[in-house]
Formats: structure tokens, sequence, C-alpha cells
């Protein structure tokens, strides 16, 4: 009578154990003390204390976590006895494949590679027709054929596959399972009084896939080398089907055009420019204030397009595009450059005496930067915070008075106008030739 081993004594390792215990004599072996009480031990059951205990069986299982495998079987390999067989139960299989033909390579040991795609959750009904995918491997006739009957012995459904035909289609089954469990977990997906047969279904896929440990969610993404297809793939099909369900148009026959900047901002000046070379007739601005504000607007489908200030030849790269455009796809339709000339401005009845500090754009004081050293040292230049980081709006807060009177703004002296500002100086930029480029995106 064979005897048998399991290394590792987890939850599915407790699994492989009601499975095997009525029909071998079973040693237990676990990187941790095995406690007395974890489980229904039967007679022929021995608890190993060392690692060469637990190799004193015919056969060895294998139910560790995925990335501890490799480890378990370097440090083990010396324990390993002549002519043993090896069987791994491991969610994945290129990986222990890969593993033990590099450990047991000019060894007479022996090794079968299996899948039991079932869990305690799902055998705890017992075995009848769950799945088990076996791989002959290096296993001998004799061998792969006594364990393949005697798992139909027990009724489990036996496939038949290569580790390689195994994983990739493991990949879109388990492994998409998996993510789309953890995926409703992140959710939050609740049962509510109104539930359809397929939201309770979906809530079961929650349950069960988030039952199993973290690590074993995250060794199936990591080990199997087909899930980063499959979830690029679910994520480019998340995106077109999102996408789908926007309207081409927010208001039909009129572009509706989202805006970094605020009434008479420069990325105004930059719209007005852009839809009259383009000769668009019929069109109207969202003011957003932020590109952060821009891009998610355009994802949710709130507009038809966005533009953003994205560079300047003074003040190089405009940092706050560039986090924002880290966190959404878009496609680029133009990028274009204008002129820039900015002017500082106060309250009409504040006076230059009162003001302490400049209000603007981070940008505005890198390509003011020189010139506000020279003539406005003492004053203290800070940035606005949310919708305020755009002088536009610090303009118009300034002329509502929800902004300070000690406060001054520097941006297009077209803000002078609208909001009836006084100029102080004009042309602050430090280089004559000061343009901006922006981009005017659309949804992929």
């Amino acid at each position: 009578m064979k005897k048998v081993t399991i290394v590792g004594f987890g939850r599915f390792g407790k699994t492989l154990y009601r499975l095997l215990k009525d029909d071998f004599p079973v040693t237990l072996y676990n990187q941790s003390e095995i406690p007395p009480d974890s489980a229904v031990f039967s007679p022929n059951t021995t608890i190993a204390r060392t690692v060469d205990e637990a190799y004193e069986s015919d056969v060895i299982f294998f139910a560790v976590p995925i990335d501890a495998f490799e480890r378990v079987i370097k440090d083990h390999k010396k324990y390993f006895q002549p002519r043993q067989l090896l069987i791994d139960v491991l969610s994945v299989k290129m990986h222990p494949e890969k593993i033990l033909r590099k450990y047991l390579r000019g060894s007479s040991v022996r090794a079968i590679l299996t899948h039991p795609m079932f869990g305690p959750d799902s055998s705890k009904n017992g075995f009848d027709g769950l799945p088990m995918i076996m791989d002959k491997f290096t296993a001998d006739k004799n061998n792969y054929d006594f364990w393949k009957q005697y798992f139909l012995s027990k009724k489990l459904r036996i496939v038949e596959m290569s580790a390689k035909e195994h994983d990739r289609l493991a990949a879109n089954s388990q492994g998409l399972t998996h993510f789309i469990g953890r995926l409703l977990e992140l959710y939050r997906l609740k049962p509510t009084p109104i539930d359809s047969l397929g939201t309770k279904k979906l809530l079961e896929v929650m349950d069960q896939t988030c039952h199993d440990s973290w690590q074993l969610f995250e060794n199936l993404q990591h080990f199997n080398p087909y899930t980063k297809r499959m979830r690029i793939k679910l994520g480019d099909n998340y995106d077109r089907l999102f996408t789908t369900l926007l309207p081409k148009q927010v208001k039909p026959k009129v572009l509706t055009i989202g805006i970094q900047g605020g009434r008479g901002s420069f990325n105004e000046q930059a719209v007005m420019e852009y839809v009259k070379n383009h000769h668009i007739t019929k069109w109207r601005i969202k003011y957003l204030y932020t590109s952060m504000n821009v891009l998610i607007a355009l994802h949710a489908g709130d507009i038809d397009c966005g533009q953003f200030a994205i560079h300047n030849s003074v003040g190089g790269i405009v940092e706050e595009s560039v986090q924002a455009m880290a966190q959404y796809k878009f496609k680029i339709i133009e990028e274009f450059a204008i002129k820039i000339s900015h002017a500082l401005m106060i309250r009409c009845d504040a006076k230059l005496s009162d003001i302490t500090t400049i209000m603007t754009h981070p940008q505005v004081f890198a390509q003011c930067k020189h010139n506000l050293s020279l003539k406005y040292p003492k004053l203290k230049q800070m940035s606005g915070k949310g919708k305020y980081i755009d002088q536009a709006l610090v303009a118009k807060g300034l002329a509502e008075n929800k902004i300070d009177t000690s406060i001054a703004t520097i941006g297009s002296s077209r803000l002078a106008k609208l909001y009836h500002l006084q100029i102080i100086e004009d042309n602050l930029e430090d280089i004559k030739d000061n343009f901006t480029s922006f981009l005017v995106v659309s949804r992929l």
C-alpha cells in the first residue's frame, strides 16, 4: 500500500487530506506546527516533526503556496528518495513544470502535474464530478495510471492536458473568475431585496473567490503567463463598452469643449484660436479650471473634447497636466501653441502698497521668475488650491470679494476688462517669444 505525504496543511492541504485519508497512510508536514485539533485525523495519519520524516513516503503531494513552491523544492531536494513520486496540486502548471525540470534533472525521482479544480468550499459536500487536471509529465505509466484510476474512483472528472494548455485555458476561466470576484469586492457589491438570479450569481462568485487568500489571488495572476493578457483584454473591452454607452455628442450638432482655465484665461484664448482655425461654427465652452477636471469630464462623457496646456517655452512641462494625463486614456487630436503675455493686476479699490501676495498658476511664476524677483521681490508667491490654481478664477474671486484685497494675480490682460481689475504692469514674462503649447484631446 502506497504511503503518502502532504507537504503543506493550509486550506487546500486539508481538502486534499480529506480526499486521501481513508485510502492511504498519510503523513502531514507543515512549516508551522499542525495543531492536534486542526482536522479530524484518521488512525493511519502521522504528523511529521522533521523534514526527513516527511520524505519517508512513496508519494509526496505539494500543497504549498505557488510563490513558495521553488523554495520548498530547492530546500527539500536533498531529502528526495530514489524513484519517489512527486505530485504538485498548484493552480498554475507551467511554473511547477519549470521548477521540477530544474531541480530533478538527472534524478530518478518522477513527477505528475495536477490541478484539482476545486477547493474547501466547492468540495464540502463531496468530490463527485469535480474536475481534476492531470499531466503525466515525467511519471512512468504505472504510477500515472494508478493515480488516474484512483482519482476516478473518487468520482473526480479527469481532464488530461499539457501544462501550457492548462495555463492558457485557466487564465480565461479561473484567473478571470478570481479577478472579477476581487473586483466585485472592491466595488462593495451587496445583496438587495430586488436581486435577480444573475446578481445572486455574482454575489456567489465574489463570496467564493474572496474566501481564498489574497496570496492565492496574486499568485494566480503573477505565475500564469497568460493572465496578464487576460487582464489587458478585459480592460480594453471594458473601455470599449463604457465608451459605447456615452453619447457621440453631449449636445447634438454643437461641439462641447472643456478647458483647463476659466473665462479670460489663456486656455480660453487658445480654444478661440482652435475653433477659428478649424472653422468650427457651433461650439460651446465648459470652464473646468484644471487639467484633471477636463480629463474626468471627458472620461464621463460630459464634454466632447478637452483642452489643456502641456508645455511652455520658459516654464517647461505643465506638471498639473502631466499628473492628470497619467490617470486617464485619451486620444490627442491636435497640439498647437499660442503666444502668452502676463499682466500683474489688483482690485480697482486696492493699492499696490497694500498688496502682500501674488496668487496665480505655478507655470506663471516660472515664466515671470526673473522679472518678479527684480520688480516685486517682497511679494509672496502662492498658487491657489483646487480650482483656484487657475488665475482666471482668482481674478473672478477678487472681483466678487471672495479673495482678500491684499492679493494680486497675474494672467491675461483680458481678465482686467472682464472683472474690472486694474493692471499694474503688463508683459511681465521673462522672454519676448513666450509660447505655451496646448493639447486638444478626445476619447479613444
